[in-house]
């Protein structure tokens, strides 16, 4: 069921107007990637959202980054020195912001988005989903993260996050973090209704407290 987008009038006031868009540069086997990374930037167009990705115009990021720009989004990349090269990354499209490195790159996409969306990828879009959500858990922003899953290509990742629930290294209320939706449109539209869970450093303290309360009772009984 949608839940109310109170996290945007925690954070700014205002719904969501940007989102940052991890991607790969490959654009994978399947054409249907390719396919997907462009849809979601017309949708991006479309619902009047500025997108900010990682620079460059090679693999998905370019697809969604061209598509987007094409549709009359303002697009943001965010590149650092070392990937700065054209026979590297290739032109970046629209407004460009150029880092020392890939820490840097990381905290101005985060300080420049309201929600991020991941579409495939490999060891780079995984490292800045995970982070982005394990942020999120600690508290650190209540922004929504997603994944576009297209042709099932998040569907091992689930089932791996499933298992670690199961196994108690991941909460069930923490579960959810990680908003899974298989259409650009759907996943848009869950990033937009989504509300953070309470951060698990506020539920710890909150369960110490709590214990510590039932001890002091037990002691004046």
């Amino acid at each position: 069921s949608a839940r109310p987008a109170r996290w945007a009038e925690r954070e700014s006031g205002k719904a969501m107007k940007t989102v940052c868009v991890f991607a790969g540069s490959s654009r994978g086997v399947s054409p249907a990637y390719a396919e997907a990374a462009r849809e979601l930037g017309r949708e991006i167009a479309k619902r009047n959202l500025r997108m900010v990705y990682g620079g460059g115009n090679v693999g998905l990021m370019g697809e969604c980054a061209h598509a987007a720009q094409e549709g009359g989004s303002e697009v943001v990349g965010v590149i650092p020195e070392r990937l700065m090269p054209k026979e590297v990354s290739g032109q970046t499209v629209g407004d460009i912001r150029v880092v020392k490195d890939m820490h840097e790159r990381k905290a101005l996409m985060a300080k420049l988005s309201d929600g991020f969306i991941c579409l495939p990828g490999g060891w780079g879009t995984l490292e800045e989903a995970f982070e982005m959500i394990t942020w999120q858990q600690l508290g650190y922003h209540n922004k929504p993260i997603g994944l576009l899953n297209i042709d099932n290509y998040y569907e091992g990742l689930s089932q791996f996050i499933a298992h670690a629930c199961s196994q108690g290294f991941i909460r069930e209320t923490h579960r959810d973090i990680m908003l899974v939706e298989s259409t650009p449109s759907g996943l848009l539209t869950t990033l937009a209704e989504y509300e953070a869970p309470e951060d698990i450093v506020t539920m710890i303290r909150t369960e110490s407290m709590k214990k510590d309360d039932e001890m002091e009772q037990r002691r004046s009984s």
